[in-house]
């Protein structure tokens, strides 16, 4: 045999053997396709080959035709991934070898996904009815997605009707921190109850009424109950809520009033304080963001540098007390406050939340109401849950490290922690503190002491139907790229990098309206907006001084604007909490609060927001935001009576 039959000997041996080798025997395909497809969104399509009935165990790349054009897609024991976009109206199909895979596809217009979110706000703000128009919401969701699968109209109803509760609330239950939130709730609720019938409760508002003894005092100290619990937004709303109400309810103020007050200083004080809850998840997000984009500087020198623009959560707090100090209010809350004051109701009859049937010592209590009953329970909550956080956020690497401070370690650490566990541990230890106190001082006996505690969970039912309906909802959006939506929006517009804080700070606060969860729009904008910010920054030619001033601002606007969408909207879970905590109509908390937070939100983006990102120097704009919402107040507040409360 010559040399050259040799040559192409091998060669022929090379090419068939390749052939084999990136064609296995496929007599089948299976075609994993999305279950939800929306238009001009990218969707992993997985693609696995079959023989004779069986997977084939093959590693390496397949010739295949999708959609008519020829791919070689890596495979992996038999299984490849491909990313298409589903543009229009087709039959999805592919070939490999004999093998042919089709199916008809019908994507939903982007568009669509807004309109569950607007449904349930539009539904609740004007029917005043919470249950229903998330109910509605949910469906029209549900049915539009099984419309467009090529079912009928009757039958998309009912099968969305189904997909309501066998899909979205029961995922929503399945998250971990969810059900967390709700034995959280629980075990508050239990708590509240117990230090209530055992006469805590009354021993706190007798103390209390001390010195409280106007509106304007009742208030102000609820004001900075609210920004002593800093550490944690759900923490805050139902401790300062479920504690004051009592007090508030003696000094005649409305609950509408105590649930702004609850909730407008839970998340802004927790949103921007350096050992919360909340700084894992945003230096997280800070980290991710400046290690794509390389730059050179680390998440706690960019969330302190990002604190000088954060406006509307400085300026929530400012105009609660300043509220509080004028004694003045505007709009729908003006006329709450004015009946309470006047008549003494401090809530309507068709409040949506209720409180606990109890709401004092037993009527044949032989003991006195002792404050420290109630004080004992809420400070193992408080204190408890911060060590919780130390607990299951320590490191020992980090406390060694000498080139760390103090408040960076322990911001490190906090972040780092199992908040849910925190909580969960916290609000378990001052329920059976409170219990034990009953118990020793002979107040409540044991079945007294259970009856009281499953009364607290009682009330918290009906919280916790609105919460879960408001996670389902939100489930739904994030099927239905909700915020993909608002975002490209964003993304096609071509803009000054001066405008981008201003434009992000309306897009996030749209996200956590529409969405009903300030965290989640965080986890959505940051990824999107903050490599965007920095890249149009550079191609209109700033240095990195100027691109570094606009990074930090956007970086403090995302949680800005997460914060007011969360207290504009109806469905959102602090909403939700605030309403519980004060025993207010949830609806009537929204609307009462609405205009206030517009109020900040509006003074705080264009007097503040937007000079910042043409390099006005916050300590000139906050002075100047400040001094207008005092204007505002003055001008449009109307002074309620002051009803002085004798001891």
């Amino acid at each position: 045999m010559t040399k050259r039959i040799k040559i192409l000997l091998l060669l022929l041996f090379v090419t068939v053997n390749g052939l084999f080798a990136v064609n296995p025997p496929v007599d089948s395909l299976y075609v994993n396709m999305p279950e939800i497809i929306m238009k001009n969104i990218e969707y992993d399509v997985d693609i696995m080959l079959f023989n004779g009935g069986k997977p084939v165990d093959y590693d390496g790349d397949v010739s295949v035709i999708i959609n008519g054009n020829d791919l070689v897609l890596p495979f992996e024991r038999g299984l490849a991934t491909y990313t298409y976009v589903f543009r229009e109206n087709r039959t999805f199909t592919v070939n490999c070898q004999s093998a042919v895979y089709e199916q008809s596809t019908k994507p939903i217009p982007l568009w669509f996904s807004i309109i569950p979110p607007l449904l349930a706000i539009l539904f609740a703000l004007i029917f005043k009815e919470v249950f229903s128009a998330l109910f509605i919401g949910i469906l029209s969701g549900t049915f539009v997605i099984y419309f467009y699968k090529g079912v009928g109209v009757f039958t998309a109803i009912f099968q969305g009707i189904f997909a309501i509760i066998d899909e979205y609330v029961l995922y929503a239950l399945f998250e971990r921190g969810h059900l967390a939130i709700i034995i959280f709730s629980m075990l508050i609720g239990a708590t509240v109850s117990v230090i209530t019938r055992n006469g805590g409760m009354q021993g706190i508002v007798n103390y209390i009424m001390r010195f409280a003894r106007t509106a304007k005092s009742g208030q102000m100290a609820t004001w900075l109950m609210g920004l002593s619990i800093f550490f944690d937004d759900y923490a805050n709303t139902l401790v300062v809520g479920n504690t004051m109400r009592p007090i508030t309810d003696k000094l005649r103020i409305s609950r509408a009033k105590l649930a702004y007050i609850v909730d407008s200083t839970a998340a802004p004080i927790a949103s921007i304080a350096f050992v919360t809850t909340w700084i894992g998840a945003e230096l997280s997000y800070i980290s991710d963001g400046i290690s794509t984009l390389g730059l050179e500087t680390n998440p706690y020198q960019v969330f302190f540098h990002s604190l000088q623009y954060a406006f509307y959560p400085f300026l929530t707090l400012v105009f609660v007390f300043m509220l509080i100090k004028s004694g003045r209010d505007y709009g729908p809350m003006f006329k709450f406050e004015k009946e309470a004051r006047l008549s003494g109701i401090v809530k309507t009859e068709e409040s949506g939340i209720t409180e606990s049937e109890l709401v004092g010592p037993e009527p044949d209590c032989k003991h006195k109401p002792r404050a420290f009953n109630a004080l004992i329970p809420i400070a193992v909550i408080i204190f408890g849950t911060i060590a919780g956080l130390l607990y299951t956020g320590w490191d020992s690497t980090i406390w060694q490290n000498q080139d760390l401070g103090f408040a960076s370690k322990l911001s490190h650490t906090i972040g780092q922690a199992d908040s849910y566990k925190a909580l969960m541990w916290s609000s378990l230890g001052g329920m059976l503190v409170a219990v034990i106190l009953s118990l020793v001082q002979k107040i409540l006996n044991l079945k007294q002491s259970a009856d009281s505690m499953i009364r607290g969970f009682k009330t918290m039912l009906t919280a916790i139907i609105i919460l879960t309906l408001a996670w389902a909802l939100a489930l739904l959006t994030e099927h239905l790229h909700t915020a993909g939506f608002i975002s490209n929006i964003l993304s096609e517009a071509a803009v000054h990098p001066g405008f981008l804080p201003a434009i992000t700070f309306i897009v996030s606060a749209l996200v956590a309206f529409s969405t009903g969860t300030s965290w989640g729009t965080m986890a959505i904008m940051y990824p999107l907006i903050l490599p965007a910010t920095w890249l149009v920054c550079m191609e209109y030619g700033m240095d990195n001084t100027q691109a570094m001033s606009i990074f930090n601002n956007v970086v403090s606007t995302v949680i800005a604007g997460s914060v007011l969408g969360d207290h504009c909207s109806p469905i959102s879970d602090t909403t939700i909490l605030s309403s519980l905590a004060s025993s207010c109509n949830h609806i009537q908390h929204v609307r009462t609060q609405m205009p206030y937070a517009l109020t900040v939100g509006a003074v705080a983006v264009v007097f503040g927001t937007i000079p910042a990102g043409f390099g006005i120097p916050a300590f000139i704009s906050f002075p100047i935001t400040i001094v207008l919402l005092f204007l505002i107040i003055r001008i449009f507040g109307k002074e309620t009576h002051e009803q002085i409360v004798s001891k």
